[in-house]
C-alpha cells in the first residue's frame, strides 16, 4: 500500500465514521481500526485528529489539479476546478456534513479550516493561471475563498445527483467575483457605442482599460 493509498484509506474511514457517529467522536485511532490499517503507521503520518483535515483537503487538492486545465477562460478554468474539489466532498457527503455543523462550536478547527481553505484556494488561482501574488493576490484569494464557502452551503441543502444546485451557485458566485474585481480596479465595462447620427459630431470615447482574466472578489470572513 502507497503511502496516498493509506492516508486515503485512512481519510475515507475517518469521515464515514464522522457521518455516522458526529465528527466529535472521530479520532486516529477507530479511522485506523475501521479501515484495518496499522496504527504505528497511522501515528506516525496522523498526529492528531487535525491531521485528518489538512490530508483530507490536500487529497481534494490533488484531486483537483490532475490534469488541470490549461485553456479556455480563467473563470471556466476555475469553475472546473472547484468542481472537482466538490466531487471530493461529495464523496464524503455525511462525514463533510457533521463536520460542518460542529465548526460553530467548535473555534480551533474552524481556524485550521480557515487557514486551509485559504492555501487551497491559492493553488486553485494559480492553476487557473491567476499569479495570486502581493496585495492583489490576497485580494483574489479572499475573493476565491468567498466563492467557495458560498459554494458550500450552496452544496450542504444541494440533494441533486448531479450537483446542478452546486454549480449553479459556483457559476453564480464566480460571476459576482469577476464584476467586483473590475469594480476594485478601478475598471467599468465598456460603454456602449454612440448612436449612428452622433457618431458623425462627436469624437468617440476613449476605449476603457480591459479587466484583466484574473479576477479577484471582496475578502469575506472565513469560516
Amino acid at each position: 500500500m502507497s503511502d496516498t493509498e493509506f492516508d486515503t484509506a485512512l481519510v475515507t474511514a475517518a469521515f464515514h465514521l464522522a457521518g455516522e457517529q458526529g465528527w466529535r467522536k472521530v479520532n486516529v485511532i477507530a479511522a485506523a481500526r475501521a479501515a484495518g490499517l496499522s496504527l504505528a503507521e497511522a501515528r506516525a503520518r496522523f498526529p492528531s485528529r487535525f491531521s485528518i483535515l489538512a490530508r483530507f483537503g490536500r487529497l481534494a487538492d490533488q484531486a483537483a489539479l490532475q490534469d488541470a486545465p490549461s485553456e479556455g477562460p480563467v473563470r471556466d478554468r476555475l469553475f472546473d476546478l472547484l468542481m472537482r474539489r466538490f466531487d471530493v466532498l461529495q464523496a464524503n457527503r455525511a462525514g463533510v456534513r457533521a463536520l460542518l455543523r460542529t465548526l460553530p462550536g467548535d473555534p480551533p478547527t474552524a481556524l485550521l479550516l480557515a487557514c486551509a481553505t485559504r492555501r487551497s484556494m491559492r493553488w486553485m488561482l494559480q492553476a487557473a493561471g491567476v499569479t495570486a501574488m502581493g496585495s492583489r493576490g490576497e485580494l483574489q484569494v479572499r475573493g476565491l475563498v468567498a466563492v467557495w464557502l458560498w459554494g458550500v452551503r450552496a452544496w450542504e441543502r444541494d440533494e441533486s445527483a448531479d450537483l446542478s444546485g452546486t454549480m449553479a451557485a459556483v457559476d453564480k458566485a464566480l460571476e459576482r467575483a469577476e464584476q467586483v474585481a473590475s469594480w476594485l480596479h478601478g475598471k467599468r465595462p465598456a460603454p456602449s457605442p454612440p448612436p449612428p447620427a452622433a457618431t458623425a459630431v462627436e469624437e468617440p470615447a476613449p476605449s476603457p482599460d480591459v479587466p484583466s482574466d484574473e479576477g479577484s472578489a471582496q475578502p469575506e470572513p472565513e469560516a
